[in-house]
């Protein structure tokens, strides 16, 4: 007698992006909140300099060891969820003023990458070429999130909420951008999705 057994469902991608719906936002803020986010913006362009450096470490590591060190990986997530706090502060998300930390936990956005066991060696040479599908059709969807962020920027004037189908609908798209960039970074192997879905 043969016992029947459920199938697996498909583990989720292995780089998670989400963001803390909030009650309430500030009319005033969104007036200020890029002046409020230079000081970010200066700092993260300068890590984002140093995050390239470690790109160019981790490939030759990846080549040779088919590892990516794990301290340079933890610097590079670090960056990518400094960045996302910035970002969802800047596209009205959310109106705590993100911290001066690369941290989890201290902001209300989750983002983090699984640390993966292996890297191909090859894949490191393509990953750029490969992502060229993804990447036009993600643009679409980041434009589409400008537009939206623009008519919420007015909603939220009015009435001082996000409305919840417009926010799921950015988070989505900075989900799918993060997910691409962790690709691109060499961070993950697994192609991205086509999808804003968690």
């Amino acid at each position: 007698m043969t016992t029947a057994v459920a199938p697996v469902p498909p583990p989720g991608y292995p780089v998670t992006f989400d963001v803390e719906y909030p009650a309430e936002l500030s009319r005033w803020l969104i007036f200020v909140k890029w002046l409020l986010s230079i000081p970010h913006y200066i700092i993260i362009y300068f890590l984002q300099l140093a995050q390239f450096v470690v790109l160019f470490i981790a490939f030759f590591a990846i080549l040779f060891t088919k590892k990516y060190p794990q301290g340079l990986f933890d610097f590079v997530v670090g960056v990518s969820r400094w960045n996302a706090n910035y970002y969802v502060y800047i596209l009205l998300l959310r109106d705590e003023y993100p911290p001066f930390s690369m941290d989890a936990g201290k902001y209300p956005v989750s983002f983090d990458v699984e640390y993966p066991i292996e890297l191909s060696r090859w894949l490191i040479f393509v990953k750029w070429l490969l992502i060229i599908p993804n990447a036009l059709v993600l643009l679409v969807f980041m434009i589409a999130a400008y537009l939206v962020t623009l008519a919420a920027f007015f909603i939220i004037l009015f009435t001082k909420k996000y409305p919840e189908s417009l926010f799921t609908f950015v988070v989505g798209a900075l989900r799918w951008s993060q997910r691409v960039t962790a690709y691109v970074m060499l961070m993950r192997d697994e192609y991205p999705p086509f999808s804003t879905e968690p």
